[in-house]
């Protein structure tokens, strides 16, 4: 059975107006995940997610995509730390939900697969009307919209130990860092600066490029596959798990420079996979806000 977690509109009304602006997947890889899917809304889920974004977003869901990064240390919102990654055992390489998706505490469903499945599930209830106070549909969708980019962040479905390569000391080129902000953030700042000009709506002009007719193009329908939107982030974890173990960790010792060979032969599976989280966060958008719910299970 799905969680059912419920929130005070009020705090997340102060928390969107007040909290400064702070890095996630990056920022930058979360607003890119956002605008793509965006771009993809058919209208009627277009239309949901502008009614549900607080007016000063402007109707722009990229700009509230970092907003469970900014507050997940607040102390109303500690419980949502654990949702933002999954930890797999040592070396195993695999995900499996029974196994891997709890809290520290053992708590079952704390992982980022488990809130996809549970925001997912909220927001299904959306078309009943306003007069349904059980959930805060905005929160519902900013947490979504922001997961789906975490669970295709590869090490957020890293190792136990090292948590997700947080406690693995690199240098990128010439500055220390982890080999988990390295996926996070470096690999998407050093190709903004070296082939974009730092210029991200070029970045994403190239991304959407990429899937709606060029390089990606013939695998955007295998990317949407989903038989039941609250399954198909298993598939998602599944996918970056065995990404951290062919790229993220190969090779990697702690105290290594990551440098030019690491950043050409990496930089193209994190496009991708900000791409993906962009086209999967639409489809279910759609999915959840269309008039066909195909796909879609009944949470319980």
């Amino acid at each position: 059975m799905v969680v059912l977690w419920r929130l005070s509109s009020l705090l997340v009304a102060l928390a969107l107006v007040l909290v400064p602006r702070t890095h996630g997947w990056s920022k930058e890889g979360h607003v890119l995940t956002c605008r793509i899917a965006q771009g993809l809304l058919e209208p009627e889920a277009a239309a949901a997610v502008e009614n549900l974004l607080p007016d000063y977003a402007n109707g722009d869901l990229s700009s509230l995509c970092v907003w469970p990064d900014q507050i997940r240390h607040w102390y109303k919102y500690r419980w949502t730390s654990p949702l933002h990654f999954i930890d797999t055992p040592d070396n195993a390489c695999s995900y499996e939900y029974s196994r891997d998706c709890h809290d520290t505490n053992g708590v079952k469903d704390m992982c980022v697969a488990g809130a996809i499945q549970n925001f997912t599930s909220q927001l299904v209830h959306y078309r009943e009307g306003t007069s349904d106070r059980r959930y805060n549909m905005t929160e519902a969708l900013l947490f979504l919209s922001h997961f789906m980019g975490d669970i295709h962040q590869p090490m957020h479905v890293g190792f136990t130990s090292d948590e997700g390569g947080n406690t693995i000391s690199v240098r990128w080129f010439r500055h220390k860092s982890n080999l988990h902000h390295v996926w996070d953030r470096e690999i998407i700042l050093t190709a903004l600066a070296d082939y974009y000009e730092k210029n991200l709506d070029s970045l994403q002009e190239e991304l959407v490029g990429n899937f709606t007719d060029g390089i990606w193009f013939d695998d955007v329908a295998s990317w949407e596959e989903c038989d039941d939107l609250l399954t198909c982030s298993n598939k998602y974890a599944n996918e970056s798990i065995n990404l951290a173990c062919k790229w993220g960790y190969k090779g990697v010792e702690p105290g290594q420079t990551l440098a030019d060979e690491y950043f050409g032969s990496r930089m193209p599976i994190v496009m991708k996979r900000i791409a993906q989280g962009g086209v999967r966060l639409a489809m279910v958008l759609n999915l959840v806000f269309g008039d066909s719910q195909h796909g879609f299970a009944a949470a319980s």
